[in-house]
């Protein structure tokens, strides 16, 4: 049985949006952070910019895995990172979607306020206990990327 989840969540960051957003805006930087991503490689040349996506969650010793193309989509909202599940294999697949909203925080030091939405579609992804994984995992990664944001901008070349 197939069914669609919808998870949100919200953290609030010590650093301006300027300085949070190359964090979120390439999916290769998700897996310093976010420990479903085990890898996200970035495809040459694609364009709309695009990766392939290993997503890995751990249940005991039990380990569900999913491979998915996500391409970066064009938000006419300029405080939103949007990106899409888009395979080429011509097949039908289930929807997966990341939306990734900042807004700056106002106040005597900046601030930026992350609101992540993640949909899906699927019958194995979608099951209640790993459901619940996936959530924990998410509340999980606010303190690496909280971590990770305030030591500094993201290692590389910004994308």
């Amino acid at each position: 049985m197939n069914r669609s989840v919808e998870l949100v969540t919200e953290v609030d960051l010590p650093a301006a949006p300027e300085q949070v957003e190359p964090w979120l805006a390439g999916l290769d930087a998700y897996p310093a952070w976010m420990g479903l991503v085990h890898r996200a490689v970035p495809e040459p040349g694609s364009n709309p910019p695009a990766w392939q996506v290993d997503l890995r969650a751990r249940i005991g010793p039990l380990a569900r895995s999913k491979r998915l193309r996500m391409v970066r989509g064009a938000s006419s909202d300029t405080t939103a990172l949007e990106f899409e599940r888009a395979e080429l294999d011509g097949r039908s697949h289930g929807r997966w979607a990341l939306r990734a909203e900042l807004h700056r925080i106002d106040g005597s030091t900046p601030g930026t306020r992350v609101r992540v939405t993640l949909r899906y579609d699927g019958a194995h992804w979608a099951s209640g206990v790993l459901e619940r994984v996936l959530h924990d995992e998410i509340e999980k990664s606010k303190a690496r990327l909280t971590e990770l944001v305030s030591g500094g901008p993201l290692p590389g070349p910004t994308r």
